[in-house]
């Protein structure tokens, strides 16, 4: 079982979305909500390449200082886990499922999240964006969190909540479950179960199919 993080494991999507309007505000640039919504799931230094064709932005590196101190600040004080979602997760681990974590965040801000909440052991694996190839929607993380489990990708299901995601996971050969949280259902596709919650039972379901699969 491979989750995802933002969005899916921890409700930081919206944190995220203010420390970029808030830096990005700073630059002039007055960022849409679409504009947000079309870059979840992607790692910083390709949501850093589309705002910068937008905008005059100072280099990556400066310019992830800025971004990051905002939203570091504001997972210390704001930032909450999905309980539906933790919840499956300690049930499968009880169940001797191998969980892993693979994630377009870079290994800082994968490692402040699970630590804000109190999640660090919770994972046998952690891939983050910056240690792979390619991101999302390319297959990398979800295929080297597969190896680092030594499973057969097409024995896992991910669980994901962005269409990049979703789209990194069938082409790594893995069912998926896509979260849609209340009021964002339909704005997704290609996931092989959608529903509002990630629940042991929606999860056991698609894990029984990997299994049985010849």
């Amino acid at each position: 079982m491979v989750f995802d993080l933002d969005g899916t494991l921890v409700d930081s999507e919206p944190l995220s979305d203010d420390a970029w309007r808030s830096v990005l505000a700073g630059h002039g640039y007055d960022v849409s909500e679409a504009e947000l919504q079309a870059v979840h799931g992607f790692r910083f230094g390709d949501v850093y390449a589309t705002f910068e064709r937008r905008a005059p932005l100072p280099p990556p590196a400066a310019l992830w200082s800025e971004y990051s101190q905002l939203l570091f600040a504001s997972f210390d004080t704001r930032l909450v886990a999905f309980p539906d979602a933790v919840t499956t997760a300690r049930a499968l681990q009880t169940s001797g499922v191998p969980l892993a974590l693979a994630t377009s965040s870079r290994r800082e801000r994968l490692d402040r999240t699970l630590a804000a909440v109190n999640l660090t052991a919770l994972f046998t694996v952690t891939v983050a964006g910056d240690e792979v190839s390619h991101g999302k929607p390319a297959p990398d993380g979800y295929l080297t969190a597969a190896e680092l489990l030594g499973i057969d990708p097409a024995h896992c299901v991910a669980i994901e909540d962005s269409q990049a995601g979703i789209d990194a996971a069938r082409a790594a050969g893995m069912k998926v479950l896509g979260v849609t949280r209340p009021g964002l259902r339909g704005s997704l596709t290609g996931a092989d179960l959608l529903a509002d919650e990630v629940s042991a039972a929606g999860v056991g379901g698609l894990l029984l199919e990997r299994l049985e699969r010849p």
